[in-house]
């Protein structure tokens, strides 16, 4: 979760720790299945992900083929995904910038990923116009935020009253304002996604994980994380979506 005006307050060990816990290992685990969902077979395509964090969507997307290219404004989260790409003896590209000025020309990927980036960026819009920018014709966009209305943004609203600066900056989303985003930006939606509708305690997400996927075929409502696919229509021009 990274901000893209300076690097993140969270540093790469608390995304380990995270992993590390049962509640982490389950609900990544949910997340990151509805994002390579909806992104679909990555083999042979060009991925980007915009604010990549240390890696963990580089590494799968790697993992499934594609030619990867991750970017972050954090030099210490680049540096810890370099090293967890290395361990999967996949190569993938890292650069150092900002989503809501990518240094890539238009039409340069397949597909592009931005994954709980668009809380901590002040122009969403203009971030997401970027991310169309670079797209091709045909190309896939999927953005991942946390929900408005959930256990966990209540929870991070609350640390961000009680004096942390990440929080208190964060602003979440319903599907209804990421799905206007990528309209904005000249995208077509064509599918929305949701999941961890439990709250963030470990007892309840191994209590409650079986309900998951149904919750998320009834509603958005309450889900910590909701993803939204959209898609450049194939008939634009060679510049990218957003032209």
């Amino acid at each position: 979760m990274n901000k893209t005006d300076a690097p993140t307050t969270i540093r790469p060990e608390t995304y380990a720790s995270w992993r590390a816990t049962p509640l982490g290992v389950i609900t990544e685990g949910i997340e990151q299945r509805l994002i390579l969902d909806l992104m679909g077979d990555l083999a042979g395509r060009r991925v980007l992900d915009a604010g990549c964090g240390d890696g963990g969507l580089i590494c799968a997307a790697a993992l499934r083929g594609a030619a990867a290219t991750g970017i972050d404004p954090d030099p210490a989260m680049l540096a810890a995904a370099r090293s967890r790409v290395g361990e999967t003896a996949y190569g993938a590209t890292f650069v150092e910038g900002l989503v809501e000025q990518l240094p890539f020309r238009e039409a340069s990927f397949d597909v592009v990923g931005a994954i709980t980036v668009l809380c901590f960026v002040p122009d969403a819009g203009g971030a997401v116009r970027e991310m169309a920018r670079v797209l091709r014709p045909g190309g896939v966009l999927v953005l991942g935020e946390l929900g408005r209305w959930s256990l966990w943004a209540a929870s991070r609203r609350v640390r961000g009253w009680l004096g942390s600066s990440t929080w208190a900056a964060a602003r979440f989303r319903t599907a209804a304002e990421l799905k206007f985003l990528a309209r904005q930006a000249g995208l077509s939606v064509t599918a929305v996604r949701s999941g961890v509708y439990y709250p963030p305690v470990g007892m309840a997400a191994r209590a409650l994980l079986s309900l998951d996927p149904g919750l998320g075929r009834l509603t958005t409502f309450g889900a910590a994380f909701i993803v939204v696919r959209a898609e450049c229509a194939s008939s634009h021009s060679k510049k990218g979506c957003s032209e």
